[in-house]
């Protein structure tokens, strides 16, 4: 059998891609020199990331003395993480745990809410035709643009009027809007339940609600869950509104909590106490930390969601 003939183009094209795949192992190429750019730039971001957290784990086992007379990036002689966290629970009569569980009420009343109410908000402008729906969508835009410290004082006078200051309330109700959450829920919901799904729901004799809780929920759950963990960080990290919504130190969240700790150095007779601070900063974190791990498969297909189109 004779074996077949390659023709010149075919030959040419074989060296030139023969040519290309050598030139792009080279290191003095142009797309090598892009790889090594990028990768330092990767590595850069990473010690931006990771080192500030590094510190924290550090000085967070060391004790009061050895914050100031050891190394910031390295240990102590004494290993005190545990005797810290226990000096942290302990202190001011458990104070601090009574700041993680005001956090947590803040985080699943408001962040749960507000998630809650942007879903059905954005499944309905979504889903729903209706006079003023345009005029709708440029007043969620434009709130999204606006800063909630902005906002901050005007709802400080507005709660005082209504004698909800210095009330979990007073945390609450403000964290229960969302409007980078109804903006992506609407955003999302539009791609992800299809309208002939609802249609053929309602042919069945479907109700609306119930179209909602049995075939479209299902639909947004990477969605809800994407929304979800932007507001519960942005609650578990609220600070300016609690620092000027309450005054008792019984309805701190951790974040107004822990400041209260660290200018407590600055009051005249006060004993500093920045190594529970740094524990306690440490032991705040966690639950975040275990939220995205737990949730991070739907939260990034709710962030992929709608990029690809068949």
């Amino acid at each position: 059998m004779s074996s077949p003939t390659i023709t010149r183009a075919q030959a040419r094209g074989r060296n030139k891609a023969s040519r290309h795949a050598r030139g792009a192992k080279e290191p003095g190429r142009p797309g090598a020199q892009k790889s090594v750019a990028l990768t330092i730039l990767m590595v850069a971001f990473l010690v931006y990331t990771v080192l500030p957290l590094v510190w924290l784990v550090i000085n967070a086992s060391k004790t009061q003395a050895d914050l100031f007379d050891s190394f910031g990036l390295w240990f102590s002689s004494s290993f005190s993480l545990f005797t810290n966290i226990g000096d942290t629970l302990s202190y001011n009569d458990g104070i601090f745990v009574r700041w993680i569980l005001n956090t947590l009420l803040y985080v699943v009343v408001g962040a749960g809410g507000a998630t809650l109410l942007s879903t059905l908000a954005g499944y309905g402008l979504a889903k729903f035709r209706f006079p003023g729906r345009g005029a709708v969508f440029a007043i969620v835009l434009g709130a999204v643009a606006v800063p909630g410290t902005a906002l901050a004082v005007p709802t400080f006078l507005m709660f005082s009027k209504l004698d909800l200051t210095n009330t979990p309330w007073a945390v609450i109700i403000p964290s229960l809007i969302s409007p980078f959450g109804l903006y992506l829920m609407w955003t999302y919901a539009v791609e992800a339940v299809p309208n002939e799904i609802l249609e053929a729901a309602r042919v069945d004799g479907a109700g609306e609600l119930r179209t909602f809780f049995t075939i479209s929920i299902r639909l947004l759950a990477p969605g809800i869950v994407t929304v979800l963990l932007f507001t519960t960080v942005a609650t578990w990290n609220n600070y300016f509104l609690p620092l000027i919504m309450l005054s008792d130190p019984d309805w701190y969240p951790l974040t107004v909590g822990l400041n209260q700790w660290n200018a407590q150095a600055q009051s005249a007779g006060s004993q500093p106490i920045f190594n529970l601070v740094l524990t306690g900063s440490l032991l705040s974190i966690i639950p975040i930390i275990a939220a995205f791990l737990v949730l991070q498969r739907q939260w990034q297909s709710g962030l992929s969601a709608g990029s690809v189109k068949a």
